[in-house]
């Protein structure tokens, strides 16, 4: 058993996915968009053709699954972050930079009791990240 963390977005998934590809490295294995979907009178039936109604991505080892949440159309992310491990000083510099870009850093890259370096921010879509080299690495 393993638990994946799924992303809903408000109409910017495929920004976003695009965003990760392109600053992170991601790899977007799946996009389905809500056009592509057998006709529904669920509530999926009033959504944006347009937008992604499931999407996968790699982030090195890890698999995030992302939408544009049809349901919930004031979606937020609050009360968790995604944590990127990292293995060296320039590998975090590069990804806390591109999170930062249009977001809000809310920890600076530093040297903590627990890691050579970490820090936190929330990325332009409103996502938490951190940035975090493990100890002894």
């Amino acid at each position: 058993m393993y638990v994946q963390p799924y992303l809903f977005f408000n109409g910017r998934c495929e920004e976003a996915l695009h965003y990760y590809e392109k600053h992170l490295g991601a790899k977007i294995n799946t996009k389905m968009r809500y056009k592509d979907a057998p006709p529904s009178d669920g509530p999926a039936a009033n959504a944006n053709g347009e937008h992604i109604m499931y999407s996968d991505i790699t982030i090195g080892d890890s698999l995030v699954m992302a939408s544009d949440d049809c349901v919930n159309k004031d979606t937020t992310f609050q009360g968790f972050s995604l944590s990127l491990t990292v293995s060296s000083h320039a590998e975090a510099d590069r990804a806390f930079a591109a999170l930062a870009d249009g977001g809000q850093v809310h920890m600076p890259l530093s040297q903590t009791f627990f890691s050579p370096y970490f820090g936190m921010v929330v990325d332009r879509f409103g996502v938490h990240w951190m940035v975090i080299i493990p100890p002894q690495a």
